[in-house]
């Protein structure tokens, strides 16, 4: 089967390999590569700027400053492209490698925005900040509790969820059906991986989660201390 062709007048509609949608990039092969290298240099170009204006601030307005200017950058529709992979190059800088987020490993690019951050903040590597990792694990929870719940926006992913064809005797009755994937691409998505970290929840924080945004994350984040 040959190529689409797509046609405007007489103009052709050239082929794109990637396309920004909502502020996220979407590449063809469904890699987040793209995404993440747009996310981390906006991000760094956010802090650069908070620490030329704000270097002479106290600890809490720099603190400020770095949660309401940068995070979001970071986090920014985050439940859907959470990176699954660790980073197989450490310290790329050290051998003097060519920064690549694909090849240092998404999840190591994004924290290291935050670790500068708190350290320009507290002046020291230690801060009281949870990892990206964990506040994403966190936001893709909360997503899936509105699309369980049928929230509007989310019925569509919701719609699509099921119940498991039986149940055991450590199960919770809002257990969801694990739904089986030959490519990394499918296992590793969204709803498939949090599915697995939801059937693993206590039943008796998830009978009572909240549906109010601030409640719920409080609930979660208490959830995942104690899942892990």
């Amino acid at each position: 089967m040959g190529p689409l062709n797509y046609t405007s007048g007489d103009q052709l509609i050239p082929e794109a390999s990637s396309c920004k949608y909502l502020g996220i990039i979407l590449r063809s092969d469904l890699s987040w590569a793209d995404h993440v290298n747009y996310t981390v240099k906006k991000a760094w170009k956010a802090l650069h700027f908070i620490m030329r204006i704000h270097k002479k601030g106290n600890s809490s307005t720099k603190s400020l400053a770095c949660t309401t200017l940068v995070r979001p950058i970071l986090e920014h529709g985050a439940a859907c492209w959470d990176p699954c992979r660790e980073g197989q190059i450490h310290d790329p800088y050290r051998e003097g490698q060519i920064h690549d987020p694909y090849r240092e490993g998404q999840i190591h690019v994004l924290d290291r925005v935050q670790k500068k951050a708190a350290k320009f903040a507290y002046q020291t590597n230690e801060s009281n900040w949870k990892t990206l990792s964990q506040r994403r694990k966190i936001s893709r929870i909360c997503a899936l509790f509105k699309a369980y719940s049928g929230e509007r926006a989310w019925k569509s992913t919701g719609d699509k969820l099921q119940r498991p064809n039986y149940l055991s005797r450590v199960d919770h009755k809002w257990k969801i059906r694990n739904r089986r994937q030959r490519t990394d691409i499918g296992k590793y998505s969204f709803v498939n991986r949090t599915i697995r970290l939801w059937n693993r929840l206590p039943a008796e924080i998830l009978g009572t989660l909240p549906c109010k945004q601030n409640a719920s994350r409080k609930m979660v984040r208490k959830m995942i201390n104690v899942v892990n």
